[in-house]
């Protein structure tokens, strides 16, 4: 077999004549039609009828580019497999994130992708609204939640879940509730995408919506994590995003029993053929730094 014929063939084809082929391949007419005589011999099958107006690929010749052009399709992309998985990662990786969770999840990675990386130029946008990863450009999001995109493919890194947290000047100064319906005695502060209204608790076996009278609400959890942390009351937050203050004890956790429901973490990106080599290495470095934090 040679794939040098078969090539020439192809472009003859595609081209509509010797003459065009022979341009676009930058070579000599008669070389173009030496070669696919040779072709057409080796196979034993008249593959194009030559006149003086014009070619007539024949219906052997038809299934026969049909089918090469598919072949050598594959095998375009397989040498494109190959090279891009001999190459070192490099070029520009556009990432996204919830706010709280990037600043939180992705500092340590940013560090440690960097060192091994440097050729990647990482561009970073943080940011609570749903991005449209391929309008908007963008190679990779790391989102919490079911994801409802069909389109994109999705790797789980963790889940993550709600608990209330409160100071311990707060507690002392007003108690420490023992079960979810004395949150109703407390000062809570609602963090309002959870709704208005309550907190929805699991725990000891059960499931159940603790309503709350709250006169403070804010739609922002660092916002919230600074009241608790200020004495003002409990708050519903993210175990991970409190992992600093439960170490210095400036927070610390009410209710060990009961949180929120799981949210699963995850990569999602454009489904595509070949993953790109720098994204493939930032997942795998961002993956086992992430695990760590999550549950």
């Amino acid at each position: 077999m040679d794939l040098n014929e078969i090539s020439i063939f192809i472009k003859v084809v595609n081209s509509g004549s010797f003459a065009g082929a022979a341009k676009l391949l930058d070579m000599p007419k008669s070389t173009v039609s030496a070669k696919v005589s040779a072709l057409e011999k080796r196979l034993g099958v008249t593959l194009i009828r030559r006149t003086t107006r014009k070619l007539h690929v024949t219906e052997a010749g038809q299934n026969y580019f049909d089918k090469c052009v598919l072949g050598l399709n594959q095998i375009t992309q397989a040498e494109e497999q190959v090279t891009q998985t001999q190459s070192i990662p490099q070029g520009v990786l556009k990432i996204t994130a919830p706010v709280e969770l990037g600043s939180i999840l992705l500092p340590d990675v940013i560090t440690q992708f960097q060192k091994q990386y440097p050729k990647v130029k990482l561009d970073l946008m943080l940011t609570d609204r749903t991005v449209d990863l391929i309008s908007e450009g963008i190679d990779l999001g790391i989102r919490a939640g079911q994801l409802k995109d069909s389109t994109l493919i999705a790797k789980k890194i963790g889940s993550v879940f709600f608990a209330p947290f409160a100071s311990p000047k707060y507690l002392k100064a007003h108690g420490t509730p023992k079960s979810p319906k004395d949150l109703k005695e407390h000062s809570c502060i609602i963090f309002s995408p959870f709704g208005l209204d309550g907190w929805q608790l699991s725990g000891s076996g059960t499931s159940q919506f603790v309503n709350l009278d709250s006169s403070l609400t804010v739609n922002d959890l660092s916002l919230a994590k600074s009241l608790a942390v200020s004495d003002v009351g409990i708050a519903l937050l993210p175990t991970f995003f409190c992992a600093a203050e439960a170490g210095d004890k400036s927070l610390v956790r009410v209710l060990d029993d009961y949180k929120s429901n799981m949210r699963q973490v995850s990569f999602v990106y454009p489904q595509q053929q070949f993953v790109p080599k720098n994204l493939t290495a930032f997942i795998t470095v961002a993956s086992e730094i992430i695990r760590r934090k999550l549950v």
